[in-house]
């Protein structure tokens, strides 16, 4: 159809404006074109600088060592190969807060029962043992017990890092308390979950600023 007159010309006009204004909108900017999302980059993604650790020093009437799930089935060389060497220092320094009459309390896991806390850190005498999930405040006694005893500071080792430990600590500085978190004496299946749990602790909401990372050799009386 051949268009001539200007009024025909006219009518046309909107007709190719609208045209226009679609081709423009379906075609990606350079920038649409070029984003990219998280798998994308994975392979890019370097990890942060080492994280920082401090001395620490207890003060064992209101310090507590929480030792979490270090069971037959959770720590064991299928499951978590690193978790058998960690328990030999968990033991030591064990020893050491008990010598200090500094108290000491357990978790199990939901599948767990006392019996199955491996022989070298297994509890003496009447020391408290929860059962929970990954957070070992939820449906236990474990807040309460701490109130009780005017505890302001709680130790934590045991496995996983990304289960048991984070949600643990996180909740602990939740409700008021001093975290420390000994990374030799937290242990996890793969050693990213372990770097990741500990650069959690000191840079996610929440935890920044209110948990400390230490060894156990940084840790004194």
């Amino acid at each position: 159809m051949r268009v001539n007159s200007p009024r025909q010309k006219m009518r046309l006009l909107p007709l190719v404006l609208l045209a226009l204004l679609y081709s423009l909108l379906s075609c990606p900017t350079p920038s649409m074109a070029e984003e990219k999302n998280l798998l994308d980059v994975w392979s890019e993604i370097k990890p942060p600088p080492p994280v920082a650790l401090q001395p620490v020093h207890l003060d064992p009437k209101t310090s507590a060592l929480l030792i979490l799930d270090i069971e037959e089935w959770t720590c064991n060389a299928e499951r978590r190969p690193r978790c058998p060497d960690s328990v030999p220092r968990i033991k030591v320094f064990l020893d050491r807060t008990r010598a200090k009459g500094m108290g000491v309390i357990y978790s199990i896991t939901s599948k767990g029962t006392p019996q199955t806390i491996l022989p070298e850190v297994r509890p003496l005498d009447d020391a408290p043992i929860v059962q929970s999930g990954v957070d070992k405040f939820y449906n236990t006694e474990l807040e309460k017990i701490l109130r009780d005893r005017g505890i302001k500071t709680v130790v934590i080792v045991g496995t996983a890092a990304e289960g048991a430990v984070l949600h643990t600590a996180t909740g602990a500085v939740m409700r008021g308390l001093q975290v420390v978190v000994v990374l030799d004496g937290m242990t996890s299946a793969t050693l990213y979950a372990e770097q990741y749990t500990a650069w959690h602790l000191l840079n996610a909401p929440g935890t920044k600023g209110k948990a400390t990372l230490t060894l156990f050799k940084l840790i004194d009386f």
